[in-house]
């Protein structure tokens, strides 16, 4: 049953990334119940996560029930089974745990992939998340057909693939913004792997909350915003909690935006609301279903939306 699920959507999957020409996709997402896992292909490797559950087994018979089915994912996929990077995947607040590593060898799991002819490294083994969010693959795409000659500010900014995206489009200013120094120094060296250097690529290493005050009004054409659920980080002078902060942020970004340019905010909290009712003043678009990638139609849980003065 696992065999037949997995084939059929690898043969279907995999025929749309060669014709868009991506490298780094989700293959299954715990599509059938006694199988719960998260497969995701990053050029000749695989990202396994076994959903942690309850599952009833005792230690010896999941080891062999599992060594079956990496098995099986090698055969079907074709991924010799080195090249499978393991992981338990359990519920975590929103993004907060993506600082952190995971136990293990560290150093090992870096490597790069092609998205649209651009470059991104990623790490399947060293940290909680690989690098790369593949559910923003489209929305990637959007700001970069938005960007050209524009002023582009990328919050929460993660390892800089919107950053790379937005200099691609031949935005006139990309400024990329995030709390952690190992992350921001991912996103510069995914800026230069893609030949974007220089005074127009900025990097702030800053609470973003705190951040935004002293920007001056009107200072860019396109903002990205991609903040965690939650994040108590004790870097942070505030808790972040993205339900109650999002209209102050919001408002925070809208200010610095030109009279003619857009916010895209999204959230991958399942439970978001947003509370148009404070943001009367300004346009808003529900794009989640526009942006959804190929490969988490009808299984995405984030939210994106577009906002404009």
């Amino acid at each position: 049953m696992f065999r037949n699920r997995l084939e059929k959507v690898n043969r279907h999957l995999s025929k749309l990334a060669r014709r868009k020409n991506i490298e780094a996709y989700r293959i299954y997402d715990h599509d059938l119940p006694e199988f719960p896992f998260c497969i995701e292909r990053y050029g000749a490797h695989l990202c396994l996560a076994e959903y942690k559950r309850r599952h009833g087994m005792d230690e010896d018979f999941h080891a062999t029930w599992l060594q079956t089915c990496l098995q099986i994912i090698s055969a079907v996929l074709q991924v010799p089974p080195e090249n499978i990077h393991k992981r338990i995947r359990q519920r975590k607040m929103g993004r907060q745990g993506q600082y952190q590593k995971v136990e293990g060898e560290e150093g090992l799991g870096f490597f790069q992939v092609a998205e649209n002819g651009l470059f991104f490294w990623v790490n399947l083994n060293d940290y909680l998340d690989t690098g790369l969010f593949l559910d923003h693959r489209d929305t990637r795409q959007l700001v970069r057909e938005q960007s050209k000659h524009k002023r582009v500010l990328n919050l929460f900014a993660y390892t800089g693939s919107f950053s790379v995206y937005a200099a691609a489009g031949g935005a006139s200013l990309v400024t990329t913004v995030d709390l952690s120094n190992t992350y921001l120094d991912w996103a510069m060296r995914n800026m230069k792997s893609n030949e974007f250097e220089g005074p127009s690529f900025q990097f702030e290493r800053a609470d973003v909350k705190q951040w935004l005050d002293h920007v001056p009004a009107g200072s860019y054409d396109l903002i990205v915003m991609d903040p965690p659920t939650f994040s108590n980080s004790k870097r942070m002078n505030e808790v972040l909690d993205i339900q109650v902060d999002h209209v102050p942020l919001i408002f925070s970004c809208m200010r610095l935006l030109s009279s003619s340019g857009t916010l895209y905010f999204s959230t991958n909290y399942t439970g978001f609301k947003l509370d148009t009712a404070a943001l009367p003043n300004f346009k808003i678009k529900d794009i989640t279903r526009t942006t959804t990638p190929f490969d988490f139609e009808g299984r995405l849980k984030r939210l994106c939306f577009s906002l404009q003065p």
